[in-house]
């Protein structure tokens, strides 16, 4: 499980003055508009070269720290915490930098990624699904994950769950996510799924019928007497002679 190191890569960066509609500016000649902000500190306007940044997004994970050095001074470490990528042809436009403090722990979400082979999908034929792409931790800057993995190897058949408890946390790190919350399953193929179905609902049909049939011969033995004769009272035979 990749974490962050004393080996940062690293970013350089200017002082930047343009602001608003005039950093189109910056753009066309290679620079993308940057702000540098953190707890405490006033926000700062920079530039940053856009070949660079496009590499060391290559390189760095997501919650990697980088040592920014803005205009040659001393590098302080930061956090990519926002892009903003251009609509049509998704490049960045806007990047925002997180100055960190060691000391001070961080929430960042950390993607999971599954590694193994699934019996349900590669014998059964069924679809693994991903409910859940990453997770919410907390911890020092430089012990945040970059990633964490899970074997999907238990999942053996369409009942097997894999939940967030099941995950390997770093001890140093807090997780925040709901443990009960279900990372990933296998569903069966629709095929399969019709066919189950179609066989619940023979069953079902099938237990009707013999409930009925059941009913049936119970009501005929059980049949209602026939009514009894009515029976003259001694009053009435002398009331009719």
């Amino acid at each position: 499980m990749p974490t962050a190191t004393s080996d940062r890569l690293s970013l350089s960066a200017e002082p930047r003055e343009l602001v608003g509609k005039k950093v189109a500016v910056l753009r066309r000649g290679g620079r993308l508009p940057a702000v540098v902000y953190g707890h405490g500190i006033s926000s700062e306007n920079v530039s940053i070269d856009a070949h660079e940044f496009d590499q060391l997004r290559r390189k760095a994970g997501q919650n990697a720290l980088i040592d920014l050095s803005v205009d040659g001074k001393s590098a302080r470490p930061v956090l990519v915490h926002g892009v903003q990528v251009h609509p049509v042809n998704r490049r960045p436009v806007h990047v925002d930098l997180f100055l960190v403090r060691m000391t001070e722990e961080l929430t960042v979400d950390v993607p999971l990624f599954p590694v193994g082979v699934s019996t349900a999908v590669a014998d059964q034929n069924g679809t693994l699904l991903h409910q859940l792409e990453s997770v919410r931790i907390k911890a020092l800057p430089d012990h945040l994950p970059q990633s964490i993995e899970y074997s999907i190897e238990s999942l053996v058949d369409f009942d097997a769950v894999i939940k967030v408890s099941d995950l390997a946390i770093p001890d140093d790190v807090t997780l925040l996510t709901d443990s009960d919350e279900v990372v990933a399953k296998v569903l069966p193929s629709r095929l399969q799924a019709e066919e189950a179905a179609l066989e619940a609902e023979e069953a079902e049909a099938a237990a009707e019928a013999a409930a009925e049939a059941g009913e049936a011969p119970a009501a005929e033995e059980a049949g209602e007497a026939p009514a009894a004769e009515p029976v003259a009272t001694a009053d009435e035979g002398s009331a009719e002679s």
